[in-house]
C-alpha cells in the first residue's frame, strides 16, 4: 500500500533560488511595462489650461502611441538629451479635431526647444488646410469648424481685425488670436515661393528641417546652406493645433505648425485627476482633492 505520509520528490527551492525567481519575474514584469509604454501607451500630465474645460489641469492621460506610429524612445527621461529613435508604422495619421499630444517644436522663432516638454491640443489644420479664424470663430477650407462640446471663452472682447499682435505667428504677420490668417498649413512636397518679403515666415520651419541655421540674406538673394534659391520643397507634413480654452492657450497660432515626426499619440482616457495647486508634502489633502467622476473618462 502507498505510503501516504511519505515525502513530496519535489525538491526545494534554497533561498538564493527563491530570491532569483523573484527578481525574474520582477524583470519580466518590468519588460513588460516598458514595452507597452514605448510602443502601446503612453501617460501624460496636464500642467496647463489651455484644454479647459475638455480637460483640465492636473488630469492624467493615457496617449495611444500605437495609432500613429509608435517610437522607441526619444529622449533620456528627465533631461533635454535626444536619443536616436525608430517608429513603426502608423495605422492612421492625427485626424481633424483629434486630442493630440505632441512634443513641442519650440517657440516661433527657435530653432529647437529650450526644455523638451509634452503638450496637448486639438487638432484643427491638416496638411493642406487653409485656416483662418475671424472674431473667434475658426474657419477650415472656408467652412466654420466644428465647435467642441467644451470650448470656452475667457475674454469677452474680440481684438480686431488688423490690429496685429507681434508674438503671433508667422513673424511680421498682421494677425492677432482672434483674427487669424489665412493660412495654409504646409505638407510634404510644397513648393513655396520664398522672396526677401516672406523669408521670415518660413525661415524657421526651413532651419528646423535642416536641424540647424541655414537660411541667410544677402542683400535681395536669399541663401539656404549657402546655395541662392527662390523657392523650397517642403520636407515634411505639418499640423494647426488648438486649445479648446481659445483665450488661454499657446497654440500654432503664437508658435506655428507642428511637424509629423513630432506628434506622440492621441489622448483618450483620463486615469488620474487631482487638484495639483495641493502642494505632494500635504499628500493626505492632495489625496482628498481627487476627482473621482473624472477617473476613466474618455476626452475627446
Amino acid at each position: 500500500m502507498e505510503n501516504k505520509n511519505k515525502k513530496s520528490d519535489i525538491p526545494v527551492k534554497t533561498t538564493f533560488q527563491k530570491i532569483y525567481d523573484q527578481f525574474k519575474n520582477l524583470l519580466y514584469a518590468a519588460i513588460a511595462a516598458l514595452l507597452i509604454k514605448t510602443f502601446f501607451i503612453e501617460t501624460s500630465r496636464v500642467p496647463t489650461g489651455s484644454m479647459e474645460k475638455t480637460i483640465l489641469i492636473g488630469d492624467f492621460l493615457f496617449v495611444n502611441k500605437f495609432i500613429y506610429g509608435a517610437t522607441s524612445p526619444r529622449t533620456i527621461p528627465f533631461t533635454n538629451i535626444v536619443l536616436p529613435y525608430f517608429q513603426l508604422p502608423a495605422i492612421t495619421d492625427p485626424e481633424r479635431y483629434d486630442i493630440v499630444v505632441f512634443e513641442y517644436p519650440g517657440d516661433r522663432d527657435d530653432l529647437r526647444p529650450t526644455v523638451i516638454s509634452n503638450y496637448v491640443k486639438r487638432c484643427i489644420g491638416l496638411p493642406g488646410d487653409t485656416i483662418e479664424i475671424i472674431d473667434k470663430v475658426v474657419f477650415i477650407n472656408g467652412e466654420e469648424a466644428w465647435i467642441p462640446p467644451h470650448i470656452q471663452y475667457v475674454n469677452p472682447y474680440v481684438t480686431p481685425k488688423g490690429v496685429a499682435n507681434p508674438r503671433i505667428f508667422p513673424k511680421g504677420a498682421n494677425f492677432n488670436e482672434d483674427n487669424y490668417g489665412p493660412v495654409v498649413v504646409p505638407k510634404k512636397g510644397d513648393v513655396i515661393k520664398l522672396s526677401t518679403e516672406n523669408i521670415e515666415q518660413w525661415r524657421t520651419i526651413i532651419d528646423r528641417e535642416f536641424g540647424r541655421r541655414v537660411v541667410t540674406i544677402e542683400g535681395d538673394k536669399i541663401f539656404i546652406d549657402g546655395k541662392e534659391i527662390s523657392e523650397y520643397t517642403i520636407q515634411k507634413d505639418y499640423y494647426f493645433m488648438l486649445g479648446d480654452n481659445r483665450d488661454d492657450s499657446a497654440d500654432s497660432r503664437f508658435w506655428g505648425f507642428v511637424p509629423r515626426d513630432k506628434v506622440i499619440g492621441e489622448a483618450f482616457m483620463i486615469y488620474w485627476s487631482w487638484d495639483p495647486s495641493i502642494p505632494f508634502s500635504d499628500f493626505f489633502k492632495l489625496l482628498g482633492s481627487v476627482r473621482v467622476n473624472r477617473i476613466a473618462k474618455l476626452v475627446h
